[in-house]
């Protein structure tokens, strides 16, 4: 998945956390969710402007970044 498709970053949005585009919901609210026990179609019924594919790339997007960090 292309989560570069949906999820974008600007200083004047959210404070410049990566959020999903068209929205004011950021990658952490959702991953906070799920993290929280909610699942992707729970998160969905509750803001109905998200989609599965974008809930996938929240999801995506953290694995890369995990990928990218180093724990030296």
């Amino acid at each position: 998945m292309n989560y570069k498709e949906y999820i974008g970053i600007d200083p004047n949005i959210r404070f410049g956390k990566p959020y999903l585009k068209n929205t004011r919901i950021t990658v952490s609210d959702v991953l906070g969710w799920m993290a929280s026990g909610m699942s992707p179609n729970e998160i969905i019924a509750d803001y109905p402007e998200l989609t599965l594919e974008q809930v996938a790339a929240c999801l995506a997007f953290a694995a890369d970044r995990e990928q990218k960090l180093s724990y030296a």
